[in-house]
């Protein structure tokens, strides 16, 4: 709309386009008497304002979540990644040991609390005897084992997925087959369901650490690699010299 610095009488009129309507800014207009009115010409100095933008409701800005809600909702609704990897079955005496074993839930989303126990059974033995348990803290239950046990599992939750131990001081009487009970309980709306996972470790304490064959062939591919680069790289740098020496000779000869 445009707003003039006098009011004008009823015998001039304003004729303005709508392109210079809609642009907001200061602008000069000429009125000229019509309908046979008597006058001269004058011209008006006018703004058209920019007009007021709506303001957003009450309710759209409810619905529309901030930045900041929106990366903490992202990161409470983010979980860890779960691997199952099975435990290693080689121990040095005298050193420590982690007595792994995973069981990741098929379904994350779904709430669950789990408890752990631990069976041990020596070479030569026929009966497998309860070591360990962990219901929110951990419980040695065999003298054989006392103050050489610890939780290396999940922590502060009790929706256990690792139940892992850790033995300390090993001892050639720990040989053995170890084996895992997590006794599981997933929530689900109406019911819940319980679940019992096992899983063994054939431990074997040696003297002395020794290495796997897999161990052995990547040390060597990898000594391989390097001197089959560096014998690439020299023939490389040989090819270029000879290049460049006879393009060098070659300049010499033309300049004579």
């Amino acid at each position: 709309m445009a707003r003039s610095q006098s009011r004008p009488s009823s015998r001039w009129r304003f004729r303005l386009s709508k392109t210079a309507a809609r642009a907001p800014g200061k602008h000069t207009w000429t009125m000229r008497p019509v309908g046979g009115a008597s006058g001269t010409t004058q011209r008006v100095h006018a703004s058209i304002l920019q007009p007021p933008q709506p303001a957003a409701s009450a309710a759209s800005m409810a619905t529309r979540p901030s930045s900041i809600s929106e990366c903490g909702l992202t990161v409470g609704m983010c979980r860890g990644a779960c691997a199952e990897v099975d435990s290693d079955t080689e121990a040095v005496a005298g050193k420590g040991f982690k007595l792994g074993c995973i069981s990741c839930k098929k379904r994350s989303e779904v709430d669950g609390s789990a408890t752990v126990d631990w069976y041990f059974r020596g070479r030569g033995e026929t009966e497998f005897v309860h070591i360990y348990n962990y219901d929110d803290e951990g419980s040695i239950k065999s003298d054989h084992f006392e103050d050489r046990l610890d939780w290396s599992g999940s922590k502060r939750n009790k929706d256990i997925q690792d139940a892992s131990i850790y033995l300390t001081n090993v001892t050639f009487n720990d040989s053995g087959t170890y084996r895992c009970f997590l006794n599981r309980l997933l929530t689900y709306d109406y019911y819940e369901y319980k679940t019992l996972i096992s899983k063994e470790v054939h431990l074997t304490v040696v003297a002395k650490a020794t290495r796997g064959t897999a161990s052995i062939v990547s040390e060597v591919m990898m000594y391989v690699s390097i001197i089959g680069l560096q014998v690439w790289l020299l023939i490389e740098m040989i090819y270029c010299y000879r290049k460049i020496s006879a393009a060098g000779e070659e300049a010499l000869r033309e300049a004579a």
